[in-house]
């Protein structure tokens, strides 16, 4: 019973040694609005850029036949009924009497122009909008309704996205917000104080779709700076899986 009892011991203290000794723990690192890495610098001339795997509605106006989940018919609605282009492993999409169309990288402003430049072939006029369905900003941890936000504006600030989510809740440590940002392979973070009453404006930066924010609670302890910046090699939902396990 003795070298049981010891055995036991043992083992929570080796568990235990392993979360203290966790490389994401650090309580001296600083999350000052100066540390901020430049790709979460704000970009008024941001625009969203059409990626693999996005699900693109077009909608030409009396034109059914040429469109897919358009928002102008009564009958060809939209995405409830399942209708949309989805962005293939080469950034190419099939549009009706076009065919095969690259849309990876393009705004939608220009595949909007572009394509309506294509439809005047044969159409006087074309009236034509393009939507992504998917871009989404995911806000977990402690707000009143964490959720995966759809978004249509090209500009969303954290707040903004707080606010869809009804708000802080009431044990937010709002010193230890993290955002999370994939740029190519790599995934940023952003340590966001709102507790220190200097440069809010900046502090509300913008979010970007893929974007990850976390709120954690008030018993949390921040990141290792040497790492919290940048995590290589990875994606926004698994860092955010990696962030959440360490609370």
């Amino acid at each position: 019973m003795k070298k049981l009892f010891l055995f036991v011991m043992t083992s929570l203290l080796m568990l235990t040694s392993c979360r203290t000794s966790n490389l994401f723990i650090d309580k001296k690192a600083s999350n000052s609005i100066e540390d901020l890495d430049s790709v979460f610098y704000n970009n008024n001339d941001y625009e969203y850029h059409i990626r693999k795997d996005d699900k693109i509605t077009i909608s030409l106006w009396g034109q059914d036949e040429l469109s897919v989940g358009s928002t102008y018919g009564i009958y060809n609605s939209n995405e409830v009924y399942g209708k949309w282009l989805m962005v293939d492993a080469n950034g190419n999409i099939e549009i009706p009497k076009i065919g095969t169309f690259n849309v990876e990288k393009m705004t939608i402003i220009s595949l909007k122009d572009t394509l309506k430049e294509r439809y005047e072939e044969w159409i006087k006029n074309p009236v034509i909008d393009i939507k992504v369905l998917n871009r989404e900003i995911t806000v977990l941890g402690e707000v009143i309704n964490p959720q995966v936000i759809n978004i249509d504006k090209e500009r969303n600030t954290l707040l903004d996205m707080v606010a869809r989510c009804k708000g802080f809740d009431a044990y937010a440590n709002l010193k230890y917000i993290k955002v999370l940002r994939q740029v190519n392979e790599d995934v940023y973070v952003a340590n966001i104080n709102l507790e220190e009453k200097e440069n809010h404006l900046m502090k509300n930066i913008n979010l970007y779709p893929g974007d990850v924010v976390i709120v954690p609670s008030k018993k949390y302890k921040e990141f290792d700076r040497r790492i919290s910046t940048i995590i290589p090699f990875t994606t926004t939902l698994t860092a955010a899986a990696i962030f959440m396990g360490a609370f």
